[in-house]
């Protein structure tokens, strides 16, 4: 049967507790697959694995509980393995990786930090910064809007100001994150973000970084912040 990885620690680890149960329905038993000086946490593969919430959040669960009790390099949902001898030889393999990664996250976790505009706030502060454009939105209103040259210049003009104060902003928060944050990896640019990025933070500094998050999102208040941790440090297993 195939073998379901949820992460890799040290052989130090005192591995999944016996009751652990992880993905599949029935839930699998979770357990512990060994080579040299690291350990995988695995259980068997269910057939045809799908990402159903269940699932999802089995893999997280497991994983939350095997990260309590030391470094563990988180795999990404659907990690799976012909068997158990596969496994051993990815760990024989690629050991010195291993151990260099669990050194460097060893105490760290992870915030992920979305970021969006909020359009009125948005288009509030940049006709209250541009006196040109404040009196072009002006002149529109008193004429009943304006002809349809004028409308399209001053929309084409706040367009370009709009996304001049994207560039800004996103650059802002990106540098105010790494002052914070000990390393920062860039998420995908999924549509409708402003920025997506993710933090890697010492456990211990967890309540300042939610905090300093917090003071951002208090000083910028045309940026909606969504923050979401902590979380294994997926973005930074490599």
């Amino acid at each position: 049967m195939s073998t379901y990885v949820y992460g890799i620690t040290r052989r130090s680890h005192p591995g999944p507790a016996a009751e652990l149960v992880g993905v599949g329905d029935p839930p699998l038993p979770v357990r512990a697959v060994t080579e040299g000086e690291l350990l995988a946490i695995v259980s068997d593969a269910p057939e045809n694995l799908r990402p159903k919430r269940r699932d999802l959040l089995a893999h997280q669960r497991v994983l939350a509980e095997a990260s309590a009790a030391g470094a563990v390099l988180p795999m990404r949902f659907g990690g799976v393995s012909p068997d158990d001898h596969a496994v051993k030889a990815v760990l024989a393999e690629r050991a010195g990786h291993f151990q260099e990664r669990l050194t460097a996250l060893d105490g760290k976790v992870e915030f992920n930090v979305k970021a969006v505009h909020e359009e009125e706030l948005v288009l509030h502060r940049i006709l209250g910064e541009n006196p040109e454009l404040r009196a072009m939105s002006e002149a529109n209103r008193l004429a009943g809007g304006g002809s349809h040259e004028e409308k399209l210049r001053l929309g084409e003009r706040i367009v370009a100001a709009v996304q001049q104060r994207e560039t800004i902003d996103a650059e802002d928060l990106r540098q105010e994150l790494g002052r914070s944050a000990e390393a920062i990896s860039e998420g995908p640019q999924s549509s409708g973000w402003l920025v997506n990025v993710s933090c890697l933070v010492a456990h211990d500094d967890a309540d300042a970084f939610v905090a300093a998050v917090n003071s951002l999102a208090e000083a910028s208040p045309q940026l909606s912040v969504q923050l979401n941790g902590p979380l294994p440090p997926y973005s930074f297993v490599e």
